[in-house]
């Protein structure tokens, strides 16, 4: 199964190649948010750390639509201790930057937390995916990059407006050659967070995300993330979709994305 990028170098530095089934929803030559997301977790995750270390914050600034095709990357490691490490990934295509992700990574520790610390509230909230419905056909899930993944939808959806809750499973592979971890797809799925959880008609305005961040108060696990979110939006073009993330566990982080709000 071809993968959604191929990458053709080492580490710090190289070229990567974006398939066609990275194209998003506004405009299939250009990339949905959630793949170049996703490859920089991935070639965070490639750099090593002097101790066990965590994903604990992934935030990506979308300088302008990163096309389907080439891309050139960098991986520069800002900081590195025994307790935080900070790494930046840059990607450029024509000779312009596209995408500049800062991923934090914490020291993995086991710790016991104080009674009164409430973690009735991680617990999940939603159905698991065995026991929701498929998305409608229509807008939303006809684009490339949403038919890499099956989607599960708990509470409201594509078709509907408002807050919404959504599992995500990745089927294609995102990186050829190398398995899709749990914080890639956490990525892949904070990254939806506009597209689920809208409470403006798709076919009548626009709301792409200039940006994301995630932040993770512990490691996903398995291959499905649930999205729990809801958008609002302003009267000065600018929006905020905003999430939970959770697995079959519960709750392990929060996604945020800044919106700019147009009418078609």
């Amino acid at each position: 199964m071809e993968a959604v990028f191929r990458v053709e170098g080492g580490r710090e530095a190289g070229r990567v190649i974006a398939s066609a089934h990275a194209g998003g929803p506004w405009d299939p030559s250009m990339q949905h948010g959630g793949a170049p997301s996703a490859f920089a977790i991935w070639a965070a995750e490639q750099v090593e750390t002097p101790v066990p270390m965590n994903v604990a914050r992934l935030t990506m600034e979308l300088m302008r639509p990163a096309p389907v095709g080439e891309l050139e990357y960098a991986v520069t490691v800002l900081r590195s201790g025994r307790k935080i490490q900070l790494v930046q990934v840059l990607l450029r295509a024509g000779g312009h930057e596209v995408a500049r992700a800062h991923v934090m990574k914490v020291r993995a520790a086991s710790v016991t937390l104080p009674d009164y610390v409430d973690m009735a509230q991680l617990a999940l909230k939603a159905p698991p995916p065995e026991e929701c419905r498929d998305p409608s056909p229509g807008i939303g899930v006809n684009n490339p990059f949403v038919r890499c993944m099956t989607l599960k939808l708990a509470k409201g959806g594509f078709e509907e407006l408002g807050p919404a809750s959504v599992w995500f499973r990745a089927d294609r592979p995102v990186v050829e050659g190398h398995a899709t971890t749990p914080a890639m797809l956490a990525a892949i799925a904070g990254d939806f967070c506009n597209g689920v959880a809208s409470s403006l008609d798709f076919s009548k305005w626009t709301y792409i995300n200039s940006d994301l961040t995630l932040s993770l108060l512990r490691p996903p696990e398995g291959d499905w993330v649930l999205v729990d979110g809801h958008a609002e939006f302003g009267d000065s073009g600018a929006g905020l979709a905003v999430g939970r993330l959770a697995d079959r566990r519960g709750y392990f982080g929060r996604t945020l994305q800044s919106l700019v709000v147009e009418p078609r």
